[in-house]
């Protein structure tokens, strides 16, 4: 049997494929003076979510490159909390912000409630009783050596120095022509100094 059998010739397609079969078909390509098929899909942007344009691949590309994946500040009010948020808020420099120590007392502004009047008197109760907790419990010398300078027993330390230097002076031999009197104040002034400073109280 050869090629040019009548069999093969029966079996042969009599149409002709056209030189357009081969090429993609589809929507045309939405770029301005394009003819090509447009296959690729692109965002058509802000506001427009899920629209998409469609483009051949050379020009998918180029709209890509020019397209803003960010959006933009919609109002002022937008784009004067984003330039806030660079900076932050923080005080300004310069100020000291101190914590409080103690919890703070409530208003003494009537509320007329007494659930307020009772967190008040409760308030004022708590910080007296702190204050009597801290006051010195004096021993039997350190009272006398108080008494013998003049000086209440919360006296601050500044004050227990200034006293001492002023009995010191005003008691020193050289102040008093020799006077034996003034020398046992300015012996017990300086005894008295001594028991203040070993126990910490200047």
């Amino acid at each position: 049997m050869t090629l040019d059998s009548k069999i093969f010739v029966g079996l042969r397609s009599a149409r002709k494929k056209s030189a357009s079969a081969s090429e993609p078909t589809g929507p045309k390509c939405q770029w301005d003076g394009c003819e090509k098929v447009g296959t690729h899909r692109a965002p058509v942007g802000p506001g427009a979510e899920g629209l998409y344009l469609l483009f051949c691949l050379e020009h998918v590309k180029e709209y890509n490159k020019g397209y803003s994946y960010t959006t933009t500040p919609s109002n002022a009010d937008v784009a004067r909390y984003q330039r806030e948020a660079t900076a932050g808020s923080r005080p300004t420099r310069g100020t000291r912000v101190s914590q409080p120590t103690e919890i703070p007392i409530p208003s003494t502004v009537r509320s007329g409630s007494a659930r307020a009047l009772n967190a008040r008197k409760t308030a004022a109760q708590r910080q007296a009783q702190k204050a009597d907790l801290q006051k010195r419990k004096l021993k039997v010398l350190e009272a006398k050596a108080f008494a013998t300078l003049g000086l209440l027993p919360e006296a601050t330390p500044q004050e227990i120095r200034s006293r001492y230097k002023e009995r010191l002076k005003m008691h020193h031999p050289d102040a008093n022509q020799g006077n034996r009197n003034s020398e046992d104040e300015l012996r017990a002034s300086i005894e008295a100094h001594k028991i203040l400073k070993l126990n910490g109280f200047c």
